[in-house]
């Protein structure tokens, strides 16, 4: 396996794990309070986009060509950062 593809897996995996704990949380978002249960169903609305676009650039990591890999990594990075970050911090609001 290479590099890439190994990466490629990788990050697909931690995603796949994201989205199964994401759903585990929102089954909890809905036990919630009535009066804040709003508030985390938009918190979820973000979370989800975040994830849509997530695996949308893995798709185009998966397309790109070997000039462009290097700088998609990067990108790869920070949006599986931003959406790493957004999940905990929603999950410690619950």
């Amino acid at each position: 396996m290479t590099t890439r593809d190994a990466y490629i897996a990788k990050m697909k995996l931690q995603l796949d794990e994201l989205n199964l704990q994401m759903g585990k949380l929102e089954l909890r978002a809905q036990e919630a309070r009535e009066d804040v249960r709003d508030k985390y169903k938009a918190e979820m609305a973000k979370l989800h986009d975040q994830s849509e676009l997530a695996k949308a650039k893995l798709a185009d990591m998966q397309a790109s060509t070997e000039s462009a890999w290097d700088g998609m990594v990067a990108e790869m990075d920070k949006i599986r950062d931003a959406f790493v970050h957004s999940f905990s911090y929603f999950k410690s609001q619950l």
